[in-house]
C-alpha cells in the first residue's frame, strides 16, 4: 500500500489544521492505514491494558486514589444510552470521562512498562528525539463509549492519538526547556477526543489552545532524589484536563487562536522561527499506508526505564555465551556501562545510584541491571522472558536485596561520548563490558536494537509480549487468555463490546457494579 502524508506547514493555523486533519482521518476521507499499522496499534493497547490492570490489582498508589475519586463522579445510567458511558477498568459503573480517563491512564502508566516513542523521522529530518509513551489509549476509549463507536473506529482513533503526538516529538523537543514530553500527549488527547465526539475545528482549535496555554507541566514533576506518584501520574493528569479542554470548547469556551504560532505559547517562545507568523516546524502526518508514527514505536518486555534496554540486551546476550559468569558472584569484579546523553543524565543521575523507590528504582541503571544479573545467578536461566523484570523485582524485599546491592556496587556508568550520542535516536547505542576474575574481559560490543525496538529483527516479539502478557494480566485477572481473547483484533468488536470492553473482574478492585 503506499503511503500518503498530509503536511501542516509551519506559515498556517497548525491548530485548526489539526482539527482539520483529525475530522477527515476519523471519517475515513483520507486513506487507509495498512492492516499492519492497525495490528500493531491493537498489541499496544493489550498490553497498556495488562499494565493497567496488574497496577490496580497490585494496589499501587496514585491509580488506586484516581480510580476511587473516579468512581465518586459516577453518571446517572438512567440519563444516557446504556452502552454510551465512560468506565473505569475493572468497572461497569459509569462515570464523568475526564475521571475515567485519569483513572486509566495513571494505572497503564504506573509501572512504566508500557510503549515509547523516540521522536525519530531521518527521513524528513524530523529528528527532535522527544521521548513519549502509549498512555492515551484510555482518552480513546471513553470516547468510543460516548459515541458508540465499534472496533474499527476505536483503533482508528487510537492510531490518529498516536500519530499526532508521534510527529510532534519528531520535531519540537520539550525535555530541552525542562518541559515534560506529556504536553505532546495532551495535545493528540484533546484533538482525537474532540472530533470522536463531533466537534467541529475551530472547537478543536480551541481545545488544543487551551491545553498549551494553560497546562505546560515542567520535568520537576521527574526531578528528585526519590520520585514519586508525581512521575507516573503525569500523562493521566494531562489527559485529563485535555479532556475537559475538549468539552469546554464543545460547550463553547474559546480558547486561544492559532497557539502554535502563538509567540508567547510555549513552541515560538522556546524556540524563535525562522519568519514572522510561522511556527518552528512544518507538521507531516500520515494518511495510509504503513508508514505511520506507531511502527517506529517501541515495546518495553518488562518493568525498566526504555533506555535501559541496550544495557539489558548486552547483559543477556553475555549471559547467554559466556554461561560461567553464573558460577560465582564473586568472580564478577566489574561492570562498564557506557551510553548515550540523555540516557546518562536520566538514569545515571548519583541519586539513583541508591534508589528506594520503585519509580526511583525503576529509573536506575544500576539497579535495573543489577537486578538483572541477580535473577540470572539465583535462577541460572538467561533469555529475555526467564529474565523479565516484574513487580516484584521493585518491591522493598527486592530494593534491599544484598546480592543485588553488591552487584549495584560493582557496576561503572559512564557516559561514552560524542560516538554514542550520534547514534541516537536511531537506536539505543548502549555497550556493557564484564571484568571477570578468571575469563578476563568480556564485551557486549555496541547494542543498538534491543528486543522490543522497532528495529529488532533477532527476537521474537509475539512470544515475548505474549509471555509479558500473561505475566502481567495474571496478577489482576483469573483468566489472563480470556482478557486476551476480549482484547485481542480489536478491530473487528462491535458497538456493544466496546462499550463493555473494560467491564471484567480486576482482582482486588472495588466496587465492579453500581
Amino acid at each position: 500500500m503506499p503511503n500518503r502524508f498530509v503536511t501542516l506547514a509551519r506559515n498556517e493555523n497548525q491548530a485548526l489544521g489539526l482539527g482539520r486533519f483529525a475530522i477527515d482521518f476519523l471519517a475515513g476521507r483520507l486513506g487507509e492505514p495498512s492492516d499492519a499499522v492497525f495490528r500493531r496499534t491493537e498489541l499496544f493497547h493489550a498490553d497498556a491494558v495488562a499494565c493497567g490492570v496488574s497496577a490496580i490489582a497490585a494496589g499501587t498508589n496514585a491509580p488506586t486514589l484516581l480510580r476511587r475519586e473516579a468512581l465518586e463522579y459516577v453518571v446517572d445510567p438512567v440519563s444516557i444510552a446504556p452502552r454510551h458511558r465512560a468506565t473505569c477498568f475493572g468497572s461497569t459503573v459509569s462515570v464523568r470521562p475526564e475521571k475515567a480517563v485519569v483513572a486509566n491512564c495513571a494505572a497503564v502508566r504506573e509501572w512504566d512498562a508500557n510503549g515509547t516513542n523516540f521522536g525519530y523521522n531521518p527521513a524528513l529530518g524530523h529528528v527532535a528525539g522527544e521521548f513519549g509513551h502509549n498512555d492515551y489509549y484510555p482518552v480513546v476509549v471513553a470516547a468510543a463509549q460516548l459515541a458508540g463507536c465499534d472496533g474499527r473506529q476505536t483503533i482508528r482513533a487510537m492510531i490518529l492519538l498516536d500519530e499526532i503526538r508521534g510527529r510532534l516529538a519528531e520535531v519540537f523537543a520539550l525535555r530541552k526547556y525542562k518541559i515534560d514530553h506529556v504536553v505532546h500527549g495532551a495535545i493528540a488527547s484533546a484533538v482525537v477526543y474532540a472530533a470522536m465526539l463531533g466537534a467541529t475545528a475551530e472547537q478543536i482549535e480551541s481545545a488544543v489552545g487551551t491545553v498549551v496555554a494553560h497546562y505546560i507541566p515542567y520535568r520537576a514533576i521527574r526531578a528528585g532524589h526519590q520520585l514519586s506518584d508525581s512521575k507516573g501520574a503525569s500523562a493521566a493528569l494531562s489527559a485529563e484536563v485535555a479532556v475537559l479542554s475538549a468539552q469546554r470548547a464543545m460547550r463553547g469556551f474559546v480558547g486561544p487562536a492559532d497557539v502554535f504560532r502563538n509567540p508567547e505559547a510555549v513552541f515560538c517562545l522556546n524556540e524563535k522561527p525562522a519568519r514572522p507568523n510561522e511556527s518552528p516546524f512544518d507538521l507531516v502526518l500520515a494518511t495510509e499506508g504503513d508508514d505511520f508514527a506507531v511502527m517506529g514505536m517501541h515495546f518495553k518486555l518488562g518493568l525498566y526505564e526504555h533506555q535501559s534496554a541496550g544495557a539489558i540486551a548486552g547483559l543477556i546476550d553475555l549471559l547467554a555465551a559466556n554461561p560461567r559468569l553464573l558460577d560465582d558472584p564473586a568472580a564478577i569484579t566489574r561492570i562498564v556501562i557506557a551510553i548515550y546523553e540523555p540516557a546518562f543524565s536520566i538514569i545515571g543521575d548519583p541519586a539513583k545510584r541508591d534508589p528506594r523507590t520503585r519509580q526511583s528504582a525503576d529509573h536506575s541503571m544500576v539497579y535495573i541491571v543489577g537486578r538483572l544479573l541477580a535473577k540470572a545467578l539465583r535462577t541460572k536461566q538467561v533469555g529475555w522472558g526467564e529474565l523479565m523484570l516484574m513487580p516484584e523485582d521493585y518491591d522493598d524485599a527486592a530494593l534491599a536485596d544484598p546480592l543485588t546491592r553488591e552487584l549495584m556496587a560493582k557496576i561503572d556508568f559512564r557516559h561514552g561520548g560524542a560516538e554514542y550520542d550520534a547514534k541516537y535516536p536511531d537506536g539505543i547505542p548502549t555497550s556493557l563490558d564484564v571484568e571477570h576474575a578468571t575469563l578476563g574481559r568480556l564485551s557486549s560490543g555496541l547494542v543498538m536494537y534491543p528486543a522490543g525496538h522497532s528495529r529488532d529483527t533477532r527476537h521474537d516479539l509475539g512470544g515475548l509480549l505474549s509471555h509479558k502478557f500473561r505475566r502481567l494480566a495474571s496478577l489482576g485477572v483469573r483468566d489472563a487468555d480470556g482478557l486476551w481473547q476480549r482484547l485481542d483484533r480489536l478491530g473487528e468488536r462491535n458497538v456493544d463490546e466496546i462499550a463493555w470492553l473494560y467491564d471484567f473482574e480486576i482482582l482486588g478492585a472495588e466496587p465492579r457494579t453500581s
